[in-house]
């Protein structure tokens, strides 16, 4: 077998230990081969790293074992080239498995050249990554602390969500502070706390605060609020990091919310989880398979039995997903038009998918060409 890589080594990563395999040699009767191992403290990773370079290696593989490799490759990346490969694609025969015999199968394989890199944005790209999962996971708890308050507000026959559509806007806050603080809350007092379209609802509005609510409600919601103020303030401490870091990408972004049912924050999203360059996909195909949103293959004696989607990766699936149900409620737009016509014929949910697959090809060509979009003619 042809060899492609004179001198590679292959990393077993644990979360204790790294066992490292160098081979080099650029014929198969002529081959040198040396396993050591290290812990993973930060010192031995350095000691890791005059290790390799003693052995003048060039190319390093591993697999990407939950985040274990991570303090690996931020220590190497800038003194080797990495390849992170997927460990389902890597496996070895059945046989006796031991770590020694993982790195020394990794190592082969990358010396002939058979693993396939997995994409591993620039630094600047995982931190807007970490950023945008982590905003996306306090907006969660977020949302469950406002229905916690709800389902109190409920149990006291509190009926304000009946009459308000969104308790958490800037009238419904005014009150529910005042419920806080008073324990009550009378006509005079909505009267000065609602404005707008509400106006005209104030009779009702004091009648849907006229409930049971005792002290033990009045501490759950007031705990509730305080938490809700508190993941607020940390939301806004991350979307003020996340408007610096998209400071390099500011053409990017004005791209992507080009295309309708993309805001800023979705557009933050894309680019924090496939990045803005397209030469780490072959195609819009492979893209979109990488997401998830692609259907299936799976076909035997030429039938094809399942179109199901792949698992993907999940972060960038379901904000395509929320774009694509917010195009779908859109008027006199190619991509809300097509939604509803799959819809009407296979269902909401595989609409909402295919054009999710739709927009994220378009999204691709955008990116690649550095064209923004452009909104084909209705038929």
């Amino acid at each position: 077998m042809e060899v492609f890589i004179e001198k590679c080594a292959g990393l077993d990563v644990h979360s204790e230990t790294i066992v490292a395999c160098v081979i080099k040699g650029s014929r198969e009767d002529d081959v040198y081969t040396e396993t050591e191992t290290f812990p993973t403290l930060t010192k031995d990773l350095f000691r890791l790293l005059k290790w390799l370079e003693n052995h003048e290696v060039t190319h390093i593989a591993m697999e990407s074992t939950g985040v274990y490799w991570k303090p690996v490759f931020n220590i190497l990346e800038d003194f080797f080239d990495i390849t992170l490969a997927n460990a389902q694609r890597i496996k070895n025969v059945p046989g006796r498995k031991t770590d020694v015999s993982d790195a020394e199968w990794i190592a082969k394989l990358l010396r002939h050249g058979l693993i396939e890199k997995s994409f591993v944005p620039p630094v600047d790209i995982r931190e807007l990554r970490d950023l945008t999962r982590l905003r996306k996971k306090w907006i969660g708890h977020l949302t469950s602390e406002k229905n916690r308050i709800q389902k109190v507000l409920e149990s006291s026959n509190v009926k304000l969500s009946t009459v308000i559509s969104d308790v958490f806007g800037v009238s419904g806050r005014k009150l529910l502070n005042r419920l806080i603080e008073q324990g009550y809350v009378d006509e005079a007092d909505v009267e000065k706390d609602i404005h707008g379209k509400l106006v005209p609802k104030k009779q009702r509005i004091t009648d849907s605060l006229f409930g049971t609510i005792n002290e033990h409600q009045i501490f759950l919601i007031r705990q509730s609020w305080q938490h809700i103020e508190y993941l607020e303030s940390l939301i806004l401490e991350i979307e003020e990091r996340v408007d610096q870091l998209l400071i390099n990408y500011h053409d990017e972004l004005q791209l992507l919310i080009t295309i309708p049912g993309i805001s800023k924050d979705t557009a933050a999203v894309i680019i924090a989880e496939i990045g803005v360059d397209m030469g780490q996909f072959p195609t819009s195909q492979h893209l979109a398979s990488w997401a998830g949103v692609s259907p299936g293959n799976h076909e035997s004696a030429g039938k094809r039995k399942s179109t199901r989607t792949v698992k993907g990766n999940p972060h960038i699936k379901s904000a395509m997903c929320e774009a694509a149900w917010a195009v779908s409620r859109s008027r006199n737009r190619w991509l809300a038009n097509k939604y509803w016509s799959l819809a009407a014929r296979r269902g909401k949910k595989k609409a909402l998918v295919a054009i999710s697959h739709r927009m994220l090809r378009v999204i691709y060509s955008m990116l690649l060409n550095k064209e923004p979009y452009k909104e084909p003619q209705l038929v």
